[in-house]
């Protein structure tokens, strides 16, 4: 035993001292961790966009345009293919994913099939008189999006990267999306016009057969297409097919001003020798220079271009020209990209954030601390020290994992610290009932440890099911979260068998203490003995009356959806001087063409939050809305926050949410089926749907926007309200091994106030915690904090008056009960020294 002793205190120790030598980096100035080891200074805390201010857009690479690359190439190769093996062909043409060709002799046409089904490319079907069409393979689509999207990191990095953005990031996301970060820029306008273009420069020899009018009336000549200007209007050019140099031929590219701005570019040897060779023998002939099919330039060549250098000017001023040598000198995009997803916000509202949840984090220590320790004293102590080394544990963990930290993620540790004292609640308590039993206190801490340690685990499991749903199945924002919670809960389980014990039995040795300290203020609860079923009944009305009314909220739409889920944007205005002035805001944009949907200025009367109406007319559209009423309102007002959030990704937020709260759901069930009987499962769903109801009840009576963050909020709720359903469970499973010929009601109520100390107090944490976060934590968690708060306080309730009444309602009886679910109990570990259960 003090073997085992010696080496669980050298566990501790040791883990302790290397979270402080992870967390060390992030505890002092970046200026010092420079300074230490690479090993050490590589996991500093990095905080996230929500803390520092900056942007982040998400981007999609265009599978139309992928589709329509394939497209041609699968003419090019059937026309090379059928040329070469000499068998005459006309109507070759290509349309959606489907290319024709009609073979122009009969005896051809066996020959063609097996030319054409060795190319691969697709489903060949046979027609009429020689007729073939070829489907391209949805496989090979898939490949060639795929592979166009590795190659659009790159691309997208290198033409980023030469805007000079200090610590921007550019990597992949879910879906094979590319994300782009970029702390400290609030207003990546800039960025956003640098990826508009797809950046294929090419030059082209003008062709002067036939006019251009009569190009565009009757056609091109072969070899031969029309391509227009990028003027206003438009001037159509009559151009040769074939590139005399592309932009992968450009070596490099500079803006330069002499007068009008122009781009200066230099080719590559290999393509200036065949330029200087092609101009030396051409000389009179106009060269069109196309950039993304469209021409921008036009210049007649006077004699050999023998330097490679080439220049390139058109309507644009001195900032477009270095966003054109840019584009050229980083080459093209693989296809057109998207924008899905952007959000922005002012450094100094990210700085106010970290300020603000700063202070909620350490309101909520010290409060959490202050409650723990008025009601265990030395115990509370013990209990605080275990949680300063589970948040200590935790925020290491984050470090060497390497996300970044935000908000989320700090919300979700501050909901931890609640959970955490729930362990140490549930264990204390354990040991104050076998003292008052008549144990001594030695072995009452041992067999409070023993007897905690399955529930804690149970609803540590409950918890940890539905943050890993969460994670799996959710945003970002959500992920932090749920990834905060989850390595919060593991720390907790060790914390609390490791640490809490190992102090707990210190301070015996020490004290040599017989009883329990006077600073225990958990044994009034004791002689309340409630008889919570009496009213059960009553209660099942009110309630059914209640859901009536949340329905019929919710039917007319009073749950107010955001952005997440509708589409749209929201924009958070502050006047340069004076109020905002709502009416005025909408007036403006409404005249500008975009669509309002709510002007709110009630947080701040300087500040307005614009919700603008989703477009309804594709991903772009949504940027369009944003960019008019940037250009309207940025003279009186600054841009604070913006949140654009397209189609596709507010269908996809809805599909995941359902998906991922539907299989928390069911996970937990499954999980409290195994453990318990068919009829805790079924009242523990009964409280659950109780819980969620009510909740978005609040958030529509409140005008809550719910948005992703109060969906992950809800699953929370329900891992919480589990967690709370739980601990009454077990209890009452406890009392149907004991108490056989109890009526039902009475050890329901045996079992709820018996845990009654626990609830209470364990609730009173968490709403404390949570309490301190919606009020010092800033409005960007707020809307977070309020729905854990009052989900929190309703699924307490809903473990006591919903949960309990469900198992007489399926009428559960002790002598149907299997002892040996969830393991069974022998008479001298079940039993205190008066032989009753506890």
């Amino acid at each position: 035993m003090q073997q085992s002793a010696r080496w669980k205190t050298f566990l501790l120790w040791s883990a302790f001292l290397a979270s402080l030598l992870v967390l060390l980096p992030s505890l002092i100035p970046a200026r010092m961790a420079a300074g230490l080891p690479e090993w050490i200074a590589a996991h500093r805390l990095k905080p996230g966009l929500d803390l520092t201010g900056g942007s982040r857009l998400v981007l999609d690479i265009s599978r139309d345009d992928i589709i329509d690359a394939r497209l041609r190439g699968a003419v090019e190769t059937i026309g090379n293919a059928l040329r070469a093996a000499q068998i005459p062909y006309g109507n070759l043409n290509g349309a959606d994913d489907q290319v024709d060709v009609t073979i122009s002799s009969t005896s051809d046409v066996e020959a063609a099939s097996k030319t054409l089904d060795a190319l691969g490319l697709g489903t060949l079907t046979t027609g009429e008189n020689g007729a073939f069409s070829i489907v391209l393979s949805d496989a090979a689509i898939d490949e060639a999006v795929a592979a166009a999207s590795l190659g659009a990191v790159d691309a997208v990095r290198r033409r980023v990267e030469s805007l000079g953005i200090p610590a921007l990031t550019v990597g992949r996301g879910d879906r094979g999306r590319i994300v782009v970060s970029m702390p400290g820029l609030t207003d990546p306008q800039r960025v956003k016009d640098m990826l508009a273009t797809v950046g294929k420069l090419s030059a082209r020899l003008i062709d002067n057969s036939v006019p251009v009018n009569t190009a565009i009336e009757s056609g091109a000549p072969a070899g031969s297409e029309v391509l227009y200007s990028a003027d206003e209007p438009p001037t159509g050019y009559l151009v040769r097919q074939n590139d005399l140099f592309t932009a992968a031929d450009v070596a490099s590219a500079r803006a330069s001003a002499d007068g009008e701005p122009f781009i200066e570019f230099v080719l590559r040897k290999e393509a200036a020798d065949k330029l200087a060779a092609f101009t030396r023998d051409n000389a009179g002939r106009t060269i069109a220079i196309l950039l993304d099919g469209q021409v921008i330039s036009t210049s007649q060549i006077q004699g050999a271009i023998s330097d490679g250098i080439g220049r390139l000017s058109g309507d644009f001023d001195a900032e477009g020209a270095a966003n054109l040598a840019r584009i050229v000198a980083s080459g093209p995009l693989p296809a057109a990209l998207t924008i899905l997803e952007e959000r922005s916000i002012e450094p100094v509202l990210g700085t106010t954030s970290i300020g603000s949840v700063a202070l909620a984090l350490a309101v909520a220590v010290v409060a959490v601390v202050a409650f723990i320790t008025f009601f265990y004293g030395v115990l509370g102590i013990i209990a605080s020290l275990a949680l300063f080394f589970n948040v200590l544990l935790t925020f290491a963990a984050l470090a060497l994992i390497g996300a970044p930290l935000s908000l989320s993620m700090i919300a979700g540790v501050v909901l931890t610290m609640g959970l955490a004292v729930d362990a140490s609640v549930l264990i204390f308590e354990r040991i104050r009932e076998e003292v008052k039993a008549g144990r001594p206190l030695s072995q009452a801490v041992s067999v409070g440890f023993g007897r905690a340690r399955t529930t804690v685990v149970d609803a540590s499991v409950t918890m940890l099911i539905a943050v890993a749903v969460l994670f799996l199945l959710s945003a970002a924002p959500v992920r932090g979260f749920a990834l905060a919670v989850g390595v919060g809960m593991v720390a907790t389980l060790f914390t609390t068998f490791g640490l809490t014990h190992r102090l707990v039995r210190i301070w015996l040795g020490r004290s040599h203490a017989t009883r329990l300290p006077k600073g225990v203020r958990s044994g009034f609860f004791d002689s309340l003995n409630l008889r919570f079923m009496a009213v059960r009944n009553a209660v099942f009305l009110a309630t059914a009356a209640l859901s009536l009314v949340i329905a019929g909220m919710l039917a007319m739409g009073e749950l107010r959806l955001g952005i997440d889920f509708t589409g749209g944007a929201a924009v958070e205005v502050q006047a340069k001087s004076g109020k905002a002035d709502a009416f005025d805001i909408s007036a403006r944009l409404a005249d500008a063409g975009v669509a309002v949907q709510t002007v709110d200025t009630r947080v701040d009367e300087r500040r307005a939050i614009v919700r603008l109406t989703s477009q309804g007319d594709g991903e772009n559209a949504e940027q369009t809305s944003v960019l008019v009423a940037r250009g309207e309102l940025e003279d009186d007002y600054d841009f604070r926050r913006v949140e654009v959030v397209g189609p596709s990704i507010s269908g996809e937020l809805i599909d995941t949410a359902t998906l991922g709260f539907v299989a928390g759901l069911l996970a937990l069930i499954a999980y409290i089926w195994v453990r318990f009987e068919w009829q805790f499962a079924i009242g523990a769903v009964i409280a659950l749907a109780h819980d969620v109801f009510f909740t978005l009840g609040f958030l529509a009576v409140a005008n809550i926007e719910f948005n992703i963050s109060a969906v992950a909020a809800l699953l929370t709720v329900v891992g919480y309200s589990l967690n709370d359903t739980m601990v009454v469970y077990d209890r009452i499973r406890e009392n149907l091994r004991h108490f056989k010929q109890m009526p039902l009601p009475i050890l329901i109520d045996d079992a709820i106030n018996r845990t009654l100390s626990r609830t209470v107090l364990t609730s009173a944490t968490t709403l404390i915690a949570l309490a301190a976060l919606a009020l010092f934590g800033g409005e960007a968690i707020r809307t977070f904090a309020l729905t854990l708060f009052f989900g929190v306080a309703v699924g307490t309730i809903s473990s006591i008056y919903i949960a309990g009444p469900i198992l007489i309602l399926f009428r559960l009886r002790p002598e149907r009960y299997r002892p040996g679910k969830g393991g069974a109990v022998t008479a001298p570990e079940a039993t205190g020294a008066n032989g009753q259960g506890n």
